[in-house]
């Protein structure tokens, strides 16, 4: 089929079985081939091509709504709804989102990218068409990874016990990033394995149905009868006891199971979960035989081989804070690692391996992961919680009330800190330092290289109460690491660039265009300090207290909201102090990032050494021009 004629989805109502057998195998190779030049979400894709294709037939989008959980398994939604034509330009500047997006297409009624919010937005739609008196079915999409957060499971309960009516499809493939973990995994796994339970269930639901309609007793004998036996079948049945009727489960693969499950999910009065089992990676072999979850999303790739194009000879950041860790770790058994269900993507299965005993996947539970850590630190342990920034968003409130405000020992390692890329306005790290800031226990620093991020290690694993060290996404200079290393003072930045007439500071990555700005600027006359705010929490008082004596103006430079970051800080301190610096602030103001290279975002945001550079020029002119006046 010529896919790209597809404009809507209603041209599935009338194919065959074996037509959409054909569709489903020209949806993959045109996933391999296109995600091959452009990178993206392949694994999750691939394993859900014949649910989406059937979940689109036996619906009606957009009157039916369609919400995808996290969001990255929706390219074939994307394809059945006419937007192939957009698919080169997937995850790139301008170009098409690699999760559902509203403004893209009316069949996208909720954006997501965090994992476990499906059910409660689908609640929410259903709750809102009951009130309006519309008879719209509400399909919420979510995976067996999804489902052991925590906002799902309160989603279920209420759900249930409203006997809210809706059609859950649980997506069961038995990963999520990496491999799925915990209690609701093994579970689901039980599930599986026990083809008999709709059989049996239904031929008892089918005795009690011709019972005589009197006698009461009789009848309710029968319903425990039903009861006892499925507990006969199934150990635990949990949907079922929340008050969600249980389909499944359902091959994904095939057309037919498929369309009976669905059509029976439809007929039912009341919340349905359809249990669905995929195969990940469906279709392509590297994909399919990945058991760690480097498939989930990546960059380009060989097509032939699997090889992802464009590999970098240093370590990435994730990578080289993962094995400094490891080897404090080994050294004393008090410093522990967890994750939240990202041991692959925060590169922690070299620790998983090495040190077992040492190591926690808590699945994707934030909140969990961030009160354990609490409760380890609590009784004499030290724990590393690797994060990314934009999943720690999920767990603020144990940060502040479970770890902060007792002023424990736990040390944050805040991965993809900073913009991220392709995964757009849900995943980019800008948000963490506004957040951290304000809790009075903490300490938040940010290296400009790995050597410098070795001693924030080693003041971190021994430093009293709350640390964090932020570190972008992306691959660590190369610098030689076996010189001796001295050790931090708590707070003190580092001026790495002398200069007279105006300071600039910075840290992180953007860091060096600071200092390529006061390259430049030293070329046209004027003479620019470069400061390292290393420590973006607590703020080095005694060196803003020498600029503000020496009332020199200061540009502030960094990869993050504006609204509660370094630069507002700086600004807070001088006024509190009554200095009287000129200060211009450069970040990002009031608004959400969207997918891109990150180079380019940085560019359109105006964190760029140009712009550092123009707008030293001006502050400058400014500050004359008003000297002059007065």
């Amino acid at each position: 089929m010529n896919l790209y004629s597809i404009e809507n989805p209603s041209f599935l109502k009338g194919k065959s079985d074996e037509e959409l057998k054909e569709l489903a195998q020209d949806i993959r190779e045109f996933l391999i081939q296109s995600c091959s030049e452009t990178g993206g979400h392949i694994g999750a894709n691939l394993g859900v091509v014949e649910l989406s294709i059937a979940l689109h037939k036996y619906f009606d989008s957009p009157t039916d709504k369609f919400i995808f959980d996290v969001g990255h398994q929706a390219y074939i939604h994307k394809i059945l709804t006419g937007r192939i034509s957009a698919f080169d330009t997937l995850r790139q500047y301008k170009g098409l989102c690699g999760f559902p997006k509203m403004r893209e297409s009316e069949h996208d009624v909720w954006e997501a990218g965090h994992s476990s919010t499906s059910l409660s937005a689908a609640m929410g739609m259903a709750k809102a068409r009951d009130i309006q008196g519309e008879g719209y079915h509400v399909v919420p999409v979510i995976g067996d990874g999804a489902l052991t957060g925590g906002m799902a499971l309160e989603a279920l309960n209420h759900i249930g016990s409203d006997r809210t009516n809706m059609t859950i499809i649980l997506n069961d493939n038995e990963m999520s990033i990496a491999p799925n973990v915990g209690a609701m995994h093994n579970m689901l796994g039980r599930m599986r394995t026990n083809s008999q339970y709709n059989r049996v269930k239904h031929d008892i639901e089918d005795f009690i149905n011709r019972l005589p309609q009197v006698g009461s007793k009789l009848r309710d004998m029968a319903d425990r009868i039903k009861d006892s036996m499925k507990y006969l079948v199934v150990n635990g049945i949990f949907f079922e006891e929340l008050g969600i009727k249980y389909i499944g489960p359902v091959d994904g693969h095939d057309f037919e199971d498929l369309a009976q499950a669905i059509k029976s999910s439809k007929d039912y009065n009341g919340p349905v979960v359809v249990h669905v089992i995929t195969k990940k990676g469906k279709g392509y072999h590297p994909a399919e035989d990945d058991k760690l979850g480097k498939w989930h999303g990546l960059g380009p790739y060989k097509i032939d081989t699997g090889e992802v194009l464009g590999s970098k000879t240093t370590p990435s950041w994730s990578e080289f804070m993962s094995n400094a860790v490891l080897q404090h770790a080994k050294e004393d058994k008090r410093v522990v690692a967890l994750t939240p269900a990202m041991p692959v993507g925060s590169k922690l299965t070299k620790f998983q391996n090495e040190l077992p005993e040492q190591f926690f996947d808590v699945g994707i539970a934030e909140q969990h992961a961030v009160t354990m850590a609490g409760g380890l630190a609590a009784n004499g342990m030290r724990p590393y919680l690797a994060i990314y920034s934009t999943f720690l968003q999920r767990g603020f409130d144990q940060l502040l009330h479970d770890v902060d405000r007792q002023n424990l020992n736990v040390f944050l390692g805040i991965d993809r800190s900073g913009l991220v890329g392709a995964d757009g306005e849900t995943h980019q790290g800008v948000f963490d330092i506004s957040f951290i800031s304000p809790l009075p226990n903490m300490t938040l620093m940010m290296p400009k290289d790995e050597v410098e991020a070795k001693q924030m290690i080693d003041l971190a694993i021994s430093h009293e109460g709350p640390i964090a060290i932020r570190y972008p996404r992306g691959n660590v200079k190369g610098l030689d690491l076996n010189a001796e290393r001295k050790p931090l003072a708590l707070g003190e930045w580092e001026e790495v660039v002398s200069g007279e007439d105006i300071a600039i500071i910075s840290f992180g990555p953007t860091l060096d265009l600071a200092i390529d700005a006061a390259v430049a600027l030293k070329e046209t006359g004027i003479s620019a300090k470069v400061i390292n705010a290393r420590f973006i929490k607590p703020l080095d008082k005694e060196m803003l207290r020498t600029l503000g004596i020496q009332n020199i103006p200061i540009v502030s430079v960094e990869e993050s909201m504006l609204t509660g970051g370094l630069g507002s800080m700086i600004a807070s301190f001088m006024a509190d102090h009554r200095f009287t610096n000129p200060i211009k602030r450069i970040g990002i103001d009031n608004e959400y990032v969207e997918h891109g290279d990150v180079n380019q975002l940085l560019k359109d945001i105006g964190i760029s050494t140009e712009n550092i550079i123009l707008q030293s020029k001006t502050l400058l002119e400014q500050t004359n021009e008003k000297e002059i006046k007065n």
